[in-house]
């Protein structure tokens, strides 16, 4: 079964990880040891809270309104995920408690739909 890591940073952190967070070298030992176990089939990393764009409309006019990041009214933002094939939800829970996101965010776990 193919679940999504996605793992979650906090607006109200003002480090975000900068210097309370772990070091980037706990990623990059997760990030290798995740990869050769060769449960990873995708991912993405994304750049910081404050490039992001949202496009949505105006609720009395309908009009589509684009608004820049970051956005504290929501608190959580996603900074990357791990797209993993494993055997069943209690699998997929083992590796993201081995990530370090966990431990400084957190990781919200989500089955892929097979459309």
């Amino acid at each position: 079964m193919k679940y999504v890591l996605l793992l979650m940073g906090d607006h109200q952190d003002a480090e975000c990880g900068d210097q309370s967070g772990p070091d980037p070298a706990e990623f990059m030992k997760f990030d290798q040891e995740i990869t050769e176990a060769g449960v990873v089939v995708g991912g993405f990393a994304l750049e910081g809270p404050e490039t992001a764009v949202r496009v949505s409309a105006d609720s009395e006019s309908e009009e589509l309104l684009v608004t820049s990041g970051p956005f504290a009214e929501t608190g959580d933002f996603v900074g990357g995920s791990y797209v993993i094939e494993v055997a069943d939800i209690d699998e997929a829970i083992a590796w993201a408690k081995r990530s370090p996101g966990a431990r400084f965010g957190h990781i919200e776990i989500r089955p892929v739909a097979e459309y």
